[in-house]
């Protein structure tokens, strides 16, 4: 829970000081596609690339200091690489993440926001309900 607490007013600061400090919203889907230059976006290169690169530099120094990090993805490997692909269509079909969504947008008190958070929400339930309960897998 200590982690969990931390992590989230990290992201709410670093999402906040985005905001008030550039004036823009901390989406990491949208800023990782302007920093690999798939996308033309209002937010300048530099700003989506350093921001990206400050993420991989945080885990790198978080491991550095607290030890590896065990990561276990019972389901496999395979169900890894697929929800990561279904998570990248979701983002560029919804107009952004959880982040820019769930983070940013219901701050702004955003109705898009509202309506795509519950989306993500509804989904994420459904699909661990059926993949465990109904098929049986990582139970």
């Amino acid at each position: 829970p200590v982690e969990g607490l931390v992590g989230g007013l990290m992201i709410g600061a670093s999402a906040a000081i985005m905001l008030l400090g550039l004036g823009r919203i901390a989406g990491v889907s949208g800023l990782f596609a302007r920093a690999i230059r798939i996308e033309a976006s209002a937010t300048p290169w530099a700003i989506a690339a350093l921001f990206v690169a400050g993420l991989v530099l945080g885990g790198a120094v978080f491991a550095g200091i607290a030890g590896p990090i065990k990561a276990h993805y019972p389901p496999g490997f395979g169900w890894l690489i697929a929800g990561g692909l279904l998570v990248g269509f979701g983002t560029r079909f919804g107009g952004g993440c959880t982040s820019g969504h769930g983070v940013c947008g219901l701050a702004r008190l955003s109705p898009r926001s509202l309506a795509s958070v519950a989306t993500f929400m509804a989904t994420g339930i459904l699909t661990v309900f059926v993949i465990r309960h109904l098929l049986g897998v990582g139970a």
